[in-house]
């Protein structure tokens, strides 16, 4: 299966400096530089993040060293790189311990990965990406599974269309805006998929992504409100297509899916 991790990250610092001057472009080009480590990577130079980041490698090279400084960068001498620091690793650890949806929501999972015989994830919207924050699988599934922290696309896969579809109408016209920008050579090829899930979601009440995403991958994604101020989340199920068949998570999984996330919201708001 082709990696997920290589979509460069959004350049969201753009559209926000000039709408609001309390915007602190530098803190958020600071913030860029660690969201363009992904799932995979161990190492990333300044020239890597700057071509992320689309950022000069000057700016890059200064960022770094006081990233280094405060711990949220290691330099590693040998190869003149950097990699992650355990600061970034306390502040994702406070987060997932204090997102209490994943304790209700896991052995829910569990039981539809289990029925569906694939992998049934949780995620949210990080700017034009959806990074899992749970993760379930079938013992039945012998591919690679994505872990937490894994990124998947927002306009393409299953669970990112759900966020799509339950996002406000604001909301979703801003990150389709953002799509198009990124890529308007693709974004042709892109949209009819994006309308045809946010059809299927208000018929079926799933997004979906029949090899959309990825070449041999199915996927079906509804989403809910997790409350706690929180933003939207979403469920999906899915796998590869020659285990996981369209038939099969229209017909068999998705009115089990649909079901989970009751279950989820009703537990989450007593």
């Amino acid at each position: 299966m082709p990696s997920p991790h290589r979509a460069p990250p959004s350049r969201a610092a753009a559209p926000l400096a000039g709408a609001d001057r309390h915007f602190v472009t530098a803190l958020a080009r600071g913030l860029d530089v660690l969201a363009c480590f992904r799932a995979g990577d161990k190492l990333l130079g300044n020239q890597e993040i700057a071509q992320r980041c689309h950022l000069p490698k000057s700016t890059v090279s200064r960022l770094t060293a006081t990233l280094t400084r405060l711990g949220y960068l290691i330099h590693v001498e040998e190869s003149g790189k950097y990699r992650l620091g355990t600061a970034t690793l306390s502040l994702g650890s406070a987060m997932l311990v204090r997102l209490d949806v994943r304790q209700v929501a896991r052995p829910l999972m569990q039981e539809l990965a289990d029925f569906a015989r694939a992998e049934v994830s949780m995620g949210t919207r990080d700017r034009l990406s959806m990074i899992y924050v749970e993760n379930c699988r079938s013992q039945a599934l012998h591919t690679l599974s994505l872990d937490v922290g894994s990124r998947i696309s927002l306009a393409t896969s299953a669970m990112g269309r759900a966020w799509l579809a339950a996002a406000t109408a604001n909301e979703r016209s801003a990150a389709l805006a953002q799509l198009q920008a990124r890529d308007e050579a693709a974004w042709p090829q892109v949209q009819p998929g994006i309308d045809q899930a946010l059809q299927d979601y208000r018929n079926l009440g799933v997004a979906t992504s029949f090899g959309d995403w990825q070449k041999n991958v199915n996927a079906i994604a509804r989403s809910f409100q997790p409350g706690g101020g929180l933003p939207p989340m979403v469920i999906n199920c899915g796998g590869p297509s020659f285990n996981v068949t369209q038939d099969a998570l229209l017909t068999d999984v998705r009115p089990r899916l649909i079901e989970i996330v009751a279950r989820i919201e009703t537990a989450l708001y007593r």
